[in-house]
């Protein structure tokens, strides 16, 4: 019943703090972590089995850390490589060096230690910043897409900190073995997990689709996480670790999105519980002691991170106002320093003062983030309405690329609208429910996924929020008229196209919330009367005219019969 009762209390907390803040234009994140602020003992002390609470909410960051392992693919890092390795390597680089050594002196601690506050720090908030840029839709602006690129790079150096930091438990190590060691374990980490992806996982997750349930393949997904994370904690490493890697197996898998589908809401429930228990384990005694101090802290850990990307962003070719926001965006440090502070506590590394004081930082950078991306946000759209063009940056077309059509379902009729749509060359992802002729096609090199597309989730993973559109070709009907609905209802603003056998289901779909809608005996009546004519000696032109006009009478009686049924 106590458990029970902290349940209750957590949700809510949670359920009453995070729509204010959200609706205060603050995010959800800076909600939760008040709200275990409050409940904390520093604030009401409502939850008082913290200690319980918090290995629970270690599953959150080892499934943040398993999403973002699946969504670092490697074509991905490729097309901006010039921005990830270069922008990303040296803002990590020279900000973590920075930090390493203002730390050292001020604090005066080992290298050891100062290394790894000054490495955690020059971590962004992945979730944070990803997420304001989603709700702002500024993943493929100016100044949104450089700051994905250091993101990106600064998911990847996760693993050698995560390394580095296990490796600090060995006493007899100098800094630079421990840095080596790190590097060397990360290295092999990812030939096993080329090795791994290919040769087990991948067959291993085929056969589970093709004779399992789906209830199997949500206990398969949670299996992969869980038992990665046991893994690599059993051999000396972190949960987090794990959890990463299990992640990369399948970032190039065409099971990737289905899975993503499955932990999502695993994983924000969980994050949020985290960030809760980060919230609870803050000392406000400490903050009060020294108010101004920390801020002046968090002033100037904002700003060596601004002054270190904003010449950077400015050296790889980025305009100034967007230089200027990029660095604004990502001046925070993360939940990755959370992560990584609170396992070197765990370890012993860090005592409780120089936690509690780490935590605090971050905490109120993150805090300030929502203030920073609004002014971020305006700097850029100064910008734009004072330059009639702005040069784009070069970093592979990811624009047009992150805005493919989706297509659910790619049997017969999603196959021939795939091609024609390469024929056109505009990009576009499939989801199919056949395991089969998803590896069948990938294997052509289609950019086809395995997913339920019934599911709001599995189109939310492939992206369906930034879509110019979606076409809904699965042969079933009756699973067409779910996908309509289910995709009106979760992403009104989408425009959907579908087809339905005749004049009745044409209604039906445009009833559920389809856009478009073609009429199967339409268009093979029509194709079918095309060639008579032609046979009969008919010239094309009339051919055509008549077409036109059956057509037109066709779905203008179509559409006052879906308006009479509205009324």
């Amino acid at each position: 019943m106590e458990y029970l009762t902290d349940t209750i209390i957590l949700l809510s907390a949670a359920v009453i703090a995070v729509p204010v803040f959200q609706s205060l234009g603050l995010g959800a994140i800076p909600g939760f972590l008040v709200a275990g602020v409050v409940l904390g003992p520093s604030g009401l002390g409502y939850i008082q089995n913290y200690d319980e609470i918090a290995h629970l909410a270690e599953l959150g960051v080892v499934l943040l850390l398993f999403v973002i392992g699946i969504e670092i693919n490697p074509s991905r890092l490729w097309k901006m490589k010039r921005l990830v390795l270069g922008l990303g390597s040296l803002q990590v680089l020279i900000t973590g060096g920075v930090i390493t050594i203002i730390v050292h002196e001020i604090l005066n601690s080992s290298w050891k230690i100062s290394l790894l506050i000054g490495s955690a720090l020059a971590l962004s908030s992945t979730a944070f910043v990803l997420q304001l840029l989603t709700e702002r839709k500024g993943l493929s602006s100016e100044y949104g897409r450089p700051s994905v690129a250091v993101l990106l790079l600064q998911d990847l150096a996760v693993v050698p900190l995560l390394a580095f930091v296990s490796l600090m438990a060995a006493p007899e190590l100098t800094v630079a073995e421990d840095v080596f060691l790190a590097l060397g374990e990360a290295l092999i980490i990812l030939v096993l997990i080329v090795i791994a992806a290919r040769h087990i996982l991948n067959p291993i997750l085929n056969r589970l689709v093709r004779f399992g349930s789906p209830e199997i393949f949500t206990a398969s997904a949670l299996l992969l996480v869980l038992g990665s994370a046991q893994t690599m904690e059993s051999i000396g490493l972190s949960m987090a670790m794990g959890a990463f890697i299990a992640g990369l197996l399948i970032a190039d898998s065409s099971y990737r999105h289905q899975i993503i589908a499955e932990i999502q809401p695993f994983r924000g429930l969980l994050l949020g519980l985290f960030f809760m228990s980060m919230g609870m384990s803050l000392n406000l005694n400490l903050f009060l002691d020294n108010p101004l101090v920390l801020l002046v802290v968090v002033v100037v850990l904002m700003a060596v991170k601004f002054i270190t990307l904003w010449p950077l962003s400015r050296m790889f070719g980025i305009q100034g106002k967007a230089a200027i926001s990029v660095a604004l965006l990502l001046a925070q440090s993360g939940e990755f320093a959370l992560v990584l502070f609170a396992l070197a506590k765990g370890m012993g590394l860090l005592d409780e003062i120089l936690f509690q004081h780490l935590l605090i930082v971050v905490l109120l950078s993150m805090l300030a983030t929502p203030a920073l991306e609004k002014l971020a946000y305006r700097i850029f759209s100064a910008s734009r309405k004072s330059n009639a063009t702005i040069p784009d940056v070069d970093i592979g077309r990811t624009e047009q690329d992150a805005k493919p059509v989706i297509l659910a379902g790619f049997g017969r009729m999603g196959h021939r609208i795939g091609y024609i749509m390469e024929l056109m060359m505009v990009p576009y992802v499939a989801i199919d429910s056949d395991a089969s002729l998803v590896d069948r096609e990938r294997a052509e090199g289609k950019s086809v996924y395995f997913g339920d597309a019934q599911r709001p989730e599995v189109l939310r993973a492939v992206g369906v929020a930034d879509a110019p559109l979606v076409i809904v070709s699965i042969d079933d009907l009756e699973a067409t008229e779910r996908v309509v609905s289910s995709l009106h209802s979760a992403f009104p603003d989408i425009p959907v196209f579908a087809r339905g056998h005749d004049i009745i289901k044409c209604r039906d779909l445009r009833a559920l919330g389809a856009h478009f809608t073609v009429s199967e005996t339409l268009e093979a009546s029509a194709e079918l009367a095309r060639a008579a004519l032609l046979h009969m000696g008919l010239t094309d032109p009339e051919v055509e005219v008549a077409l036109k006009n059956l057509r037109k009478n066709y779905y203008e009686k179509s559409a006052q019969v879906f308006g009479q049924q509205a009324k």
